[in-house]
C-alpha cells in the first residue's frame, strides 16, 4: 500500500494514554472511597454518584475504542462521558451546600496546589487532603490566607474539614477532566466535519484501490505494447 493510501479501519483505542481518561479514572477511584465514607451506602445518591463516575470512565474508553469504525459514535460516547461527569459535579456541590460546607472559589490557592501536585492515585489525593487539613488547623490556607477554623460535624464522626477538603478536591479534578473532555469533543467534531465517518472513509479507500488498479492495468498494457513493437 502506498504511503498516501488511507486505511479502512485506522488504529483505535489507546484510551489509557488519554489525560481525560486518567483524570476521570482518578475521580472514579476517589468517588468510590468518598461515597463509602460520607454517603449512606443504602441511599440512592451513593449509587448514582458511583455510577456517574464510572460512566465517565467507561464512555471515554468505549468512545476511543469505537473511533476506528464510527467517528460519530466516538463523539456521542465522549459527550455522554462529559455529561456524566457534569452530573457528578452537581452531586458534590449539593453535598457541600446541604452540609453548609464551603465551596472553594475559583481563586482559592488550594485548587492550584492540588493541580500542581499532579496526583496519580487516590492515595496521593488522600495524602494531599491530610496535609491541607494539618496546615489549616495550625496555619494559613485558602485564597486570602485567613486562619482555618476547624469544626466538628454533628452528622459525622470525622472532623468536617475532611469531607470539605475531599469534596472540593474532587471538584477540582472534575473541572480538569471536564476541560479536557471539552477540548477532546471539539477536536473530534472538527475531525468528523473534515474527514467524515466510516462511510466516507470506505468510499475514499475504494476510490484509491480502483485508481491503483487502473494505473496498474495501464502500466501493464503500456509495457506489453512496447514489447510488441520491437523488431
Amino acid at each position: 500500500m502506498a504511503d498516501n493510501d488511507e486505511s479502512l479501519i485506522p488504529k483505535q483505542g489507546g484510551y489509557r494514554k488519554l489525560k481525560s481518561f486518567q483524570v476521570a479514572q482518578l475521580v472514579y477511584d476517589i468517588t468510590v472511597r468518598f461515597c463509602d465514607r460520607y454517603i449512606e451506602k443504602r441511599s440512592r445518591t451513593h449509587d448514582q454518584m458511583v455510577q456517574a463516575a464510572r460512566s465517565g470512565v467507561q464512555n471515554i474508553a468505549e468512545g476511543s475504542q469505537a473511533s476506528g469504525t464510527s467517528k460519530k459514535f466516538e463523539l456521542k460516547l465522549t459527550n455522554v462521558a462529559r455529561a456524566s461527569l457534569e452530573e457528578l459535579r452537581l452531586d458534590y456541590e449539593d453535598f457541600l451546600r446541604q452540609r453548609n460546607l464551603p465551596l472553594w472559589e475559583h481563586g482559592d490557592l488550594r485548587r492550584q496546589s492540588l493541580i500542581d501536585r499532579r496526583c496519580a492515585t487516590a492515595d496521593e489525593v488522600a495524602a494531599w487532603v491530610k496535609e491541607e487539613r494539618d496546615r489549616g488547623l495550625g496555619g494559613q490556607c485558602g485564597r486570602s490566607g485567613q486562619k482555618y477554623q476547624a469544626t466538628t460535624s454533628t452528622s459525622l464522626s470525622t472532623p468536617s474539614t475532611y469531607p470539605e477538603l475531599a469534596a472540593n478536591a474532587v471538584l477540582v479534578l472534575l473541572a480538569v477532566a471536564c476541560s479536557l473532555l471539552d477540548r477532546q469533543l471539539a477536536a473530534q467534531a472538527k475531525a468528523f466535519e473534515t474527514e467524515g465517518g466510516f462511510t466516507e472513509r470506505l468510499y475514499r479507500v475504494r476510490s484509491q484501490k480502483r485508481a491503483s488498479r487502473q494505473l496498474s492495468t495501464q502500466s501493464t498494457k503500456s509495457t506489453t505494447s512496447t514489447k510488441s513493437k520491437k523488431p
